[in-house]
């Protein structure tokens, strides 16, 4: 097409000016017309029907005159009952004719005239056609009897005085209460309630039977008793009530023929009403209901936007909610499309909750069920996704879709959304807060393989306790353990603190410090007035000031507490040589001195110490005793924590280099192939919204056919993991789909504080059966992920969701005993199957302590778990507190997500571990520890991992513990004493020829004790001849053991010889992992001994925001002798 076709000319310029002047003139030849709309209305009958009848606010009026009209005359009758003269002799003629004085005749005439007008008008207005359906109307026929009597006695006055059974309007006034009602619902655009409308309409109908039965029998009885209205009302009220009490009857037959009709009515009308009442009370009970509007403005409540409700979610949410105690006054609105449960349905019948939870069947994209549920006025919004679906994208997107709905129609409350899938994440990004599912969990995942029970640790931390779970048991570790669990993360501007006001203007580590040595709390990080951003242990660089707010781990909030302060001076009484250094009025403690010139003792020695070398090289940090040599034979002694970090001893750090290259020598890497890894950001994003994270990266991409491990290409040859010669042990994943959700699971494992010598291989296995998982070298793995099934979280059964994952792990942990596997389920009370053994006394013992502890209503009932315990399963669906914990505390997402490594903010820590070695033990306690990780690395512990041995070993842990008379005597010789000798001297780092039992806590009758009472197979022993039948039934138990063991050993060796693998790494796997215990001890107290195999979970200052401290400053600072202390003098703090 040429220009000519497709350009427009303009016009010439003479048009154009003066169409500017003139505008937009008529064609001489216009042959437009113009055209009216609704001419039907413009007509007189129109607008009356459009004001009578169409218009809603209009009709209101109308209706309410024509009610107002029906009352009048009723209020008339009763005017003329009272004015009449009752004593006109027994006849026809009282009933015929009643005495109505001129002036009532007047106003009933004029009031009958304007009722009579009007129904002749509606009836003109609303002719469709028939007019006999309109004459034959109940409505039509009582207003024709009740006003053309009165119009009548106008032209023939001997008729003024002619009885009108007026009363009947009554039923005419019910009516036109009905029809104003539905008007001023239709004029306030507002959906009137059924219940309502049939309560009312109930009421209506059985005031006006017996106003008619009053009005009606009161002149009936005219003729026969004379009786009045009061003693007639009094008639119909125990008649219809059917009492009966026969002093008052009606004389005549007409009166008792009206009873007779008024019975028969009563009993066909009212069941139906209460019918349609009961039907609509069933409905309403179904679908919850509305939440009063004046509740919702004068009591606070919050809103559950779930698709389907399960009692496990709703006592998660209820225990959680509930826990603050400034929550105790709100209300929990329940907005659910399903309707309730039968479990459901009971619990909300308890009257703990049903005072304050609503249950409303509805959507949350229907606006309708957003007024019910009061959404504008609610206080916070959680909407929560159902990860018992099968396509879990779908249920995002009927999340998102409520999410949008409900900012929509209530922009300024508060949501707080729950999202399973990563990549959906940006989707509700508006929302004020948002817990990604997969995120959290690959995470948790993934530090669970390098900081043991991380998954336990968070839990912990975000469930709401106090700490009294456990603690009437025998068990030590348990009440240690439950007591620790009620720490909790809670925040405090620092110029209000006690426990902090006191060191502004001093370093953040040696505020952490002396605030665990002194108050027991522990300050993991902060947040500047004038930055929103929480830093994770800024480091001994950050000062702090008045105006930060400092986070801490508590058993409870300082709010709560109460200090008691005491000064113990037991040098007065015992003399000590330190006395001396102070004589003065007050006698301040040696400690309270040196603490005031910057520094602080705690135990200390006047003893030189070497300082732990690679401090900041990552999870492998060891606390190295120093030698005797350079100091002789004096004690190791801990440097101060300074007030101000030293300037000259934190040095910049490189970027791009990693501490742990010089450490590496050519003799740990002969005949292996060393990896070359570069810092970089990931190239690529999986998902909008992922945080970007400094990573371990390879220096050119791999090919896609380098990623299968069980099949060669043409870059290499290697077919299993035995090839490849992995230096370091493997990370087995073992899930459905290679999703979005891995690269969390990938990313806390290859971030850039992570040294390069602790980075480990990791497989994912999407095919779970014996040849791959020989295959992708699960003998040579040091961890194996079990990630949730997304096809199996869907079951008939509810708690079947779980029985494929748990058999599976089952068989691998009877393969591979020795190998430590973390297993998610969908649902937290299927844990208890997890490594079952059926006659396991001391499990079954737990198990009863866990029935015990969910009777005494313990949030954390499933703590004791052993597998939950040792951090090796754990469900997602315990992290839902997380969400539910940010509606009192808004921190605890973002510190959540800065612990697993999901957010990474410039300045903020890391959470990593350290294990103590028996050359550590020197340290002693954990306040040592504490003190010893501020002042040389400025790291914060806030926990600890501790394993413990039991004392029923494999080979009798089938065995019932039923042994009293024997414990001391096998102690030393016999079998049970020697496999405890051979356990304790694993590579545990138990002391293998200690006798104490202090050495081996678990090693006592105690425990023994306690697992027989629980289980209740105590059976009394006596004599040799009972020791010795047991002794023969565990040897021939741990026979039959043994031989299922080497049964399953042939197997697998079987199969790895039919696959070309060597079995020489299997031999080595054993046991270990069934006779030991291990549990998380949250900010345990200063005072708690650090025992060998303890792992501590460190939060370790950002590398990059310049703390790294060189090895010569350490020296100096370790080797400060601070003499004359007295650790029998101190201040004491009681929470």
């Amino acid at each position: 097409m040429n220009d000519l076709d497709t350009e427009v000319l303009p016009l010439p310029p003479r048009y154009r000016f003066r169409d500017l002047l003139l505008g937009d003139q008529p064609f001489p030849n216009d042959d437009r017309v113009q055209v009216e709309f609704y001419v039907n209305e413009n007509t007189f009958k129109e607008r009356l029907k459009l004001f009578f009848i169409k218009n809603q606010r209009s009709s209101l009026r109308i209706r309410l005159f024509n009610f107002s009209l029906k009352l009048l005359t009723c209020l008339l009758y009763i005017v003329r009952v009272l004015l009449d003269n009752p004593d006109q002799g027994i006849g026809w003629a009282p009933i015929l004719w009643v005495e109505r004085k001129m002036a009532l005749w007047v106003i009933q005439v004029i009031v009958a005239t304007i009722s009579f007008l009007e129904t002749m008008l509606i009836i003109y207005l609303s002719y469709k056609g028939n007019i006999w359906e309109q004459i034959f109307h109940v409505s039509f026929v009582l207003e024709m009897i009740n006003t053309l009597p009165f119009i009548i006695t106008v032209f023939w006055p001997p008729l003024r005085n002619l009885f009108i059974p007026v009363f009947l309007n009554c039923w005419l006034a019910k009516h036109a209460l009905e029809n104003m009602i539905n008007d001023f619902h239709r004029a306030i655009l507002r959906t009137q309630s059924a219940m309502f409308n049939q309560v009312l309409i109930l009421f209506c109908t059985l005031l006006c039977l017996v106003f008619t039965g009053t009005c009606g029998i009161q002149h009936l009885e005219r003729a026969g008793g004379n009786l009045n209205l009061l003693t007639s009302f009094y008639f119909c009220i125990v008649t219809f009530s059917t009492v009966g009490f026969g002093d008052v009857t009606p004389k005549i037959w007409p009166s008792q023929l009206l009873v007779v009709i008024l019975i028969c009515v009563t009993l066909v009308v009212l069941p139906l009403q209460f019918e349609e009442l009961v039907y609509l009370w069933m409905e309403r009970q179904k679908s919850g209901g509305n939440y009063s509007r004046h509740r919702a403005r004068t009591e606070k409540h919050v809103v559950l936007c779930v698709s389907s409700l399960k009692i496990d979610l709703l006592m998660d949410f209820l225990n959680e909610f509930y826990a603050h105690p400034r929550l105790q006054d709100y209300y929990v609105v329940i907005l659910c499309p399903s309707e309730m449960d039968v479990q459901v349905r009971r619990v909300l019948q308890i009257p703990l909750w049903s005072q304050r939870v609503i249950y409303l069947q509805g959507s949350a994209l229907k606006d309708q069920d957003l007024m019910r549920a009061k959404m504008d006025n609610g206080e916070a919004c959680f909407i929560l996704s159902s990860r018992n679906e099968v396509d879990r994208t779908a249920a995002d997107h009927q999340t998102i879709l409520r999410a949008w709905a409900v900012k929509d129609f209530a922009p300024n409350c508060p949501l707080y959304v729950q999202i399973l899938k990563p990549e959906n994440k940006f989707h509700v990004k508006f929302a004020d807060h948002v817990v990604c599912e997969e995120e959290c969990k690959y995470a948790m995942l993934a530090l669970n393989c390098i900081c043991p029970a991380t998954s336990t640790l968070i839990t912990l931390l975000v469930h709401t306790s106090r700490g009294q779970e456990g603690q009437e048991s025998p068990e030590q570790w348990q009440r240690t353990y439950g007591r620790c669990s009620g720490n909790e993360v809670y925040h405090i501007r620092m110029g209000d603190s006690k426990f902090f006001r006191e060191y502004e203007g001093k370093s953040f580590t040696y505020a952490a410090f002396h605030a665990h040595k002194k108050y027991g709390v522990c300050l993991i990080g902060l947040k500047r007035e004038e930055n929103k951003s929480i830093l994770l242990n800024p480091g001994p660089r950050h000062i702090l000031a008045a105006s930060d707010t400092c986070f801490y781990i508590n058993i409870t909030k300082e709010e709560n507490s109460a200090f008691i302060f005491k000064q113990e001076e037991k040098q007065k009484r015992r003399g000590l040589a330190g006395q001396a250094l102070y004589e003065g009025p007050s006698r301040l403690p040696v400690h309270s001195i040196i603490a005031s010139m910057g520094t602080v003792a705690m135990d200390l020695q006047n003893t030189d110490c070497r300082p732990s070398q690679g401090g900041s090289g990552g999870d492998g940090t060891k606390l190295t005793l120093p030698t005797e040599n350079g100091s002789g034979s004096r004690r190791p002694s801990i440097a101060p924590v300074l007030e101000l970090a030293d300037s000259s001893a934190l040095l910049p750090c490189d970027l791009l280099s990693d501490q742990s290259e010089d450490e590496v020598t050519p003799s740990d890497d002969e005949g292996l192939s060393v990896v070359e890894y570069v810092k970089g950001y990931p190239p690529n994003s999986p998902y909008i919204g992922s945080s970007p994270t400094l990573c371990h990266l390879l220096p050119v991409k791999a090919p896609f056919c380098c990623l299968r491990l069980d099949k060669g290409c043409k870059h290499n040859s290697y077919e299993d993991a035995k090839a490849y010669g992995f230096k370091n042990k493997l990370i087995i994943v073992s899930a459905e789909t290679a999703g979005n959700g891995l690269y969390n699971f990938i990313v806390p494992l290859r971030a850039y504080y992570r040294s390069r010598r602790e980075l480990n291989p990791i497989v994912l296995l999407l095919d779970n059966n014996l040849d791959s998982l020989l295959q992708c070298g699960i003998i040579y793995a040091d961890n194996l992920v079990v990630v949730d099934k997304e096809s199996t979280m869907s079951a008939e059964e509810d708690y079947m969701a779980d029985a494929k994952t748990i058999v599976n792990v089952q068989t691998m942990f009877r393969l591979f005993p020795s190998l430590s596997i973390t297993t998610e389920l969908t649902h937290p009370s299927n844990m208890r199957f997890m490594q079952f053994r059926a006659k396991d006394s001391y499990s079954l013992a737990l198990s009863k302590l866990e029935k015990q502890e969910r009777e005494n209503g313990s949030n954390l009932a499933f703590m004791f778990r052993l597998p939950f315990a040792a951090g090796r399963v754990f469900s997602i669906s315990m992290l839902d507190t997380l969400l539910y914990q940010s509606f009192v505390k808004d921190y605890m997402i973002t510190i959540t997500r800065l612990l697993l490594g999901l957010d990474t903010t410039p300045g903020s820590g890391y959470l990593c571990a350290m294990k103590v070695t028996e050359d550590d033990l020197w340290i002693r306690t954990y306040g040592r520890l504490f003190q010893k990780l501020c002042s040389s690395s400025a790291e914060i512990p806030i926990g600890i991992y501790r394993t413990e041995y039991i004392a029923l070993l494999p080979a009798q842990s089938q065995i019932s513990v039923n042994m009293e008379d024997c414990e001391d005597t096998r102690e030393a010789k016999g079998p049970w004493g020697t496999r405890a000798a051979s356990g304790s001297g694993s590579t545990h780092g138990r002391h293998g020829g200690s006798a104490d039992p202090v050495e081996h806590p678990l090693l006592r009758r105690k425990s023994l004790q306690w697992a027989r009472k629980l289980s209740r197979k105590s059976t009394k022993q006596a004599g040799k001849a009972p020791v010795a039948t047991d002794w023969i039934t565990q040897q021939r138990l741990s026979l039959y053991r043994r031989s299922e063991r080497q049964e399953l050993s042939e197997l697998v060796k079987n199969r790895m010889k039919h696959l070309g693998l060597p079995t020489t790494g299997y031999d080595e796997m054993n046991d270990h992992h069934q006779n030991t215990l291990s549990y998380v001890l949250i900010n345990p107290p200063p005072d708690t001994r650090l025992e060998p195999n303890d792992i501590v979970y460190l939060i370790r200052s950002d590398p990059l925001a310049h703390v790294a401290s060189s090895s010569q400053s350490r020296k100096s600072s370790c080797s400060n002798k601070l003499s004359s202390c007295n650790p029998e003098t101190r201040d004491e703090t009681q929470l």
